[in-house]
């Protein structure tokens, strides 16, 4: 077992998927370079992919993790969703960036794994984001009041039963939250064998050039891949 987990850390293989069918965000290739930057810390093999044509059995068995980097609409066809669906039951990684909760709403197995969907957003400000485990892998690096400035997503439910939320936004420190006092906006839980880690975070480029952003990508990362430890 320990032989394996130190081949999976070192051939890590990302797929970046970025294929929009909506609203299409400026901060895509910011949030591509910080993926692949990533990789190249960490030895990991990061392929970009604009075409759903990439969602086939045969091409996705290459990959132990699949982002969907602010992505929206309906990208993959029956086919493709198929693919993706029973690649990720093999127990793969399943990471959701931002627009990834406005992403293939009319898709049962999609919408377990992203655990919302986007419903609407305020204009771009600051906020405050409480951490609700600190000591979980994936937010060990965060303040546990953590403030910065993005697009606070709002969501058509409340995800909370059914995943692990990470951290939610203090609704009293920003203006346009339409989810009462609870409101998760990032969180990670598992849907059968496989692994999904969503942020709602990731609207401006600036984004990406965060580093306690760039950290917690990277941890999500590691924790979807199954990679043993997120130091």
């Amino acid at each position: 077992m320990v032989a394996l987990a130190l081949s999976l850390v070192s051939s890590l293989n990302v797929l970046v998927f970025t294929k929009t069918a909506g609203y299409r965000h400026d901060s895509i290739s910011a949030g591509v370079e910080m993926v692949k930057e990533l990789g190249k810390e960490a030895g990991w093999t990061v392929v970009q992919a604009e075409d759903s044509k990439e969602f086939t059995q045969e091409k996705l068995r290459r990959f132990a993790v699949v982002v969907f980097l602010n992505t929206t609409g309906d990208v993959l066809d029956r086919d493709q969703e198929s693919a993706f669906e029973e690649w990720a039951k093999k127990g793969r990684g399943f990471l959701g960036i931002h627009s990834a909760a406005d992403t293939e709403y009319e898709w049962a197995f999609y919408g377990q794994l992203i655990g919302a969907y986007f419903k609407s957003h305020p204009q771009i400000q600051p906020a405050r984001i409480r951490i609700e485990d600190p000591k979980d892998p994936c937010c060990a690096h965060l303040p546990k009041i953590w403030e910065r400035t993005d697009e606070w997503y709002c969501f058509r439910a409340n995800p909370r039963k059914n995943v692990k939320v990470l951290g939610s936004l203090e609704t009293r420190s920003y203006s346009g939250s339409t989810m009462g006092d609870d409101h998760p906006i990032m969180w990670k839980h598992e849907v059968g064998r496989a692994r999904s880690f969503y942020t709602g975070m990731g609207h401006t480029k600036e984004t990406y050039a965060e580093p306690l952003f760039r950290e917690k990508i990277r941890r999500a990362i590691q924790w979807v891949g199954r990679v043993p430890s997120a130091k």
